[in-house]
């Protein structure tokens, strides 16, 4: 083992990529330790909806150990459906419920998100209650790292995995915070965890099984729908009342204070209703039978293009949404993280057998990160942007195009980097 890692990697944030990339370094035989702002992998305020690994399957395969990647077939949303999935992703007019784009398909798994960080968490170091408060380095090959409890911790290598609002991020642009912090869309979001029977699921399940998304074309308001959980994931098969759990997401385009997203449950419910007033009838129904117990979630759409960052002498970066917080439209956040994680990982190998020191290595994975993921947020940006203007809307929009890694220069992510904040952006949506 090179003396790169005498000390243990510290990695903050516990969601998903962090637990990956602790999984991959586990696996890759390097120290890491993990720590966590939350009490506990699963809270009160809940740990998501559900997610799609699509392109990144094959660099997840590499992060995993063999046994845990087999056990993804366990979390789908759909055991049975993911057996015979196709991949196809259906974009709809919401007035008649009919398809008008179909998003190339590709090999993916939809799995729950909740039980996706469970897995993921198993058999790593996690340390809870631990907020970050600040950093310093100590040397040419130590990092020290600060908590909010008065305790501290040297590492090897800090690495930031602790979302989009990511205070590593906001360490490292020190004196300038106006470059860490992130831009608001304008559009505003409302979504919940609808539970269903059967028969009050099935209109859905006829559109796709598995998820489907589409806008009114005069209202240009968007609805997300996909599923959470069967019966058979969620245990209530063979029960008297078994139940189907979805995803629902609304979302609209900001316009004045009028369109905010209301404060109170009930007022929110109220919303969703009279927004889907003038779908098709099916889809009308699926937002109007929302129990008004369901908690209805404002989601704040924001992003951060990617721009460069001091990583300290390799020995700080960051991965996940902490280095480039993108929209959902695209569905490309956590499969960036998990590449991200891969492509961290084969430098860390390199330093692992001493071929490379973290000097090298960090900045290149930086350099990588950049060129791939600065152009991922402006796309998902773009294709926030189209789906609300269905008359702008065309096939080779990034909300209907196929998803794939992208490189661009450094040089063209240099020049992007100065003018991104509040501008939408175009270039290279044909992916």
């Amino acid at each position: 083992m090179s003396q790169a890692f005498e000390l243990p990697v510290l990695i903050v944030g516990g969601g998903l990529v962090g637990l990956t990339l602790a999984q991959a370094l586990q696996k890759a035989g390097i120290a890491c330790i993990v720590y966590e702002r939350d009490y506990a992998l699963e809270t009160e305020h809940g740990g998501g909806w559900a997610i799609t690994v699509h392109w990144a399957l094959e660099a997840l395969r590499e992060c995993l150990p063999s046994n845990l990647f087999q056990r993804l077939d366990d979390i789908q949303v759909d055991r049975e459906q993911g057996i015979k999935d196709t991949g196809r992703f259906l974009f709809l007019d919401m007035a008649t419920g009919k398809p008008k784009y179909e998003v190339p398909p590709s090999p993916r798994k939809r799995v729950n998100r909740r039980l996706l960080r469970n897995l993921l968490g198993e058999g790593i170091d996690i340390r809870f209650n631990k907020r970050l408060k600040s950093f310093e380095i100590k040397d040419d090959k130590t990092v020290m790292v600060r908590f909010e409890d008065s305790s501290s911790v040297c590492g090897s290598l800090l690495i930031g995995c602790d979302g989009s609002n990511s205070k590593v991020r906001h360490l490292l642009f020190g004196d300038r915070p106006e470059e860490a912090r992130l831009y608001r869309l304008p559009v505003r979001a409302m979504g919940a965890t609808v539970r269903m029977t059967e028969n009050q699921i099935l209109p859905l399940r006829r559109i796709d099984p598995l998820l489907f998304q589409g806008c009114h074309p005069e209202t240009g308001i968007f609805l997300w729908y996909s599923t959470i959980s069967t019966p058979a994931l969620n245990g209530s098969e063979g029960r008297s009342e078994p139940y189907y759990e979805g995803q629902l997401i609304i979302s609209w385009k900001y316009v004045s204070c009028s369109d905010e997203v209301p404060t109170g449950n009930m007022d929110r419910i109220r919303k969703l209703r009279s927004m889907v007033s003038q779908f098709e009838e099916s889809l009308r129904v699926a937002v109007e039978n929302v129990s008004e117990d369901t908690e209805i979630k404002e989601i704040r759409l924001q992003d951060w293009p990617t721009r460069p960052w001091l990583n300290h002498g390799g020995l700080v970066t960051l991965a996940g949404d902490s280095g480039h917080a993108m929209t959902m439209y695209r569905g490309e956040a956590f499969n960036h993280g998990v590449t991200d994680v891969a492509s961290l990982l084969k430098q860390l190998v390199r330093v692992r057998d001493g071929s490379e020191s973290l000097q090298s290595a960090v900045p290149a994975y930086d350099t990588e990160l950049l060129a791939r993921t600065h152009e991922a947020v402006l796309l998902s940006r773009q294709a926030c942007i189209d789906a609300h203007d269905p008359d702008n809307l065309s096939s080779d929009s990034p909300l209907v195009s196929k998803r794939a890694r992208i490189l661009v220069s450094a040089k063209e992510v240099s020049e992007d980097a100065v003018d991104t904040g509040g501008h939408e952006h175009r270039r290279g949506s044909k992916v």
